[in-house]
Parts: structure tokens; C-alpha cells; sequence
């Protein structure tokens, strides 16, 4: 079980840093702009806000992949349970206050990774 959460946590961490990427780097290109729904005039509008959303994306990734390289296990598993909650209430906060596709997309993936790593 330990191996499924893992790489359940390791999705997460890369699901984030696509996020990252998104939110960074393609936000007003042609796949950010139809991920996100966005009008190129709006997308140039928000890009710096974007950005930072992205940044702090790839926090959370950089903890998730902190928790999996741990040497100490229970620290890992304190690190890891940790960031991916902090996934989850993202994931919900988003939901409520952006689009509640976010849920599924975001939270619902840390949730089922976080249950693996407390089974693990």
C-alpha cells in the first residue's frame, strides 16, 4: 500500500507542477487560454496574477516531493500528509470561489492520495 500512495502523492506533485506551467508559462498562450476559459485581453489582463498562482503551485509540489524524499519515513509522512491537505482546502477554496470543476480536478485527487498515505 505504501508504493500506491507514493505514487498517488507523486501525481498530485505532478499534477501541481503542470499547474505551475499553466498558470506561469502558457497562461496567455492558446492552451492556458482554453484551459481556462479565458479571452487573450483577459489572460494578459491577469497574467501576473496567474503567475503567482503558479509559484505557489509549485510549493506544493516541491512539499509533496519534500515528503516523498524524506529519509526519515514518519517525517515524510507528516510532510506529505501536511501538503496535501493543503492541496485539498485549495482545491476546495477554489471550488467555492472559482469554478467547483476544481474540486475534482484538485481536491478530489489529494484526497484520495491523502486516505492512501493514513492506509499506508
Amino acid at each position: 500500500m505504501s508504493i500506491v500512495a507514493n505514487v498517488l502523492v507523486a501525481l498530485v506533485a505532478l499534477l501541481h507542477a503542470y499547474f505551475l506551467v499553466l498558470e506561469m508559462f502558457l497562461w496567455t498562450r492558446p492552451l492556458g487560454l482554453k484551459t481556462f476559459g479565458n479571452t487573450l485581453q483577459k489572460a494578459q489582463e491577469t497574467a501576473v496574477l496567474a503567475a503567482n498562482q503558479g509559484l505557489y503551485n509549485g510549493f506544493l509540489a516541491a512539499g509533496l516531493i519534500w515528503g516523498l524524499v524524506h529519509p526519515v519515513a514518519a517525517i515524510g509522512f507528516q510532510i506529505k500528509v501536511f501538503f496535501l491537505m493543503c492541496v485539498i482546502v485549495a482545491g476546495l477554496y477554489g471550488g467555492y470561489s472559482v469554478k467547483p470543476k476544481i474540486i475534482v480536478v484538485q481536491a478530489l485527487p489529494a484526497l484520495i492520495a491523502l486516505v492512501a498515505v493514513w492506509l499506508s
